[in-house]
């Protein structure tokens, strides 16, 4: 009997380049805000949904975070753990923005660095996308996990 094949889903060739993809995304994110803390937490702040005493910690410990995941999804090391704060952060920025798509405040993602001056309407756009974007990311997570699941034999 032959071996059965592997799900297409689970290829080592696909899983390697989505750890990369979602790797590189999180590090190209996370180094305009690392260049410019005061930038970053002017962006957590327009959100209006974090203390003001967190602003500063947050500006300056999340973009670390995110390219230390960033770098062990790009080298292969911690993958599950990586994957794991990624998911968190993607859920933790796409509720952010929901909320303030509910509230029809229009802010910046804050996500790449500063943006172009924008409408409000066309901030919310954005917005939108933005969302349509973490949720593409949070599937790259969501294959990360299923190709790195220990396997029954």
């Amino acid at each position: 009997m032959s071996p059965r094949p592997q799900h297409w889903l689970l290829h080592p060739k696909l899983s390697v380049a989505v750890r990369i993809a979602l790797g590189l995304v999180f590090i190209m994110a996370a180094l305009p805000k690392i260049a410019d803390p005061p930038g970053f937490a002017k962006a957590i702040w327009a959100y209006q949904l974090v203390p003001a005493n967190m602003l500063n910690p947050m500006a300056l410990v999340l973009p670390w975070l995110e390219l230390f995941c960033g770098l062990a999804l790009c080298f292969g090391v911690w993958i599950r753990a990586a994957a794991s704060w990624i998911t968190l952060l993607l859920l933790a920025f796409s509720l952010a923005l929901s909320i303030n798509l509910a509230r029809h405040n229009p802010v910046d993602c804050g996500c790449f660095g500063a943006t172009a001056h924008l409408t409000d309407s066309e901030r919310l756009t954005d917005m939108r996308w933005s969302l349509l974007r973490d949720v593409a990311l949070l599937l790259l997570a969501a294959q990360i996990f299923l190709a790195t699941a220990p396997r029954k034999n």
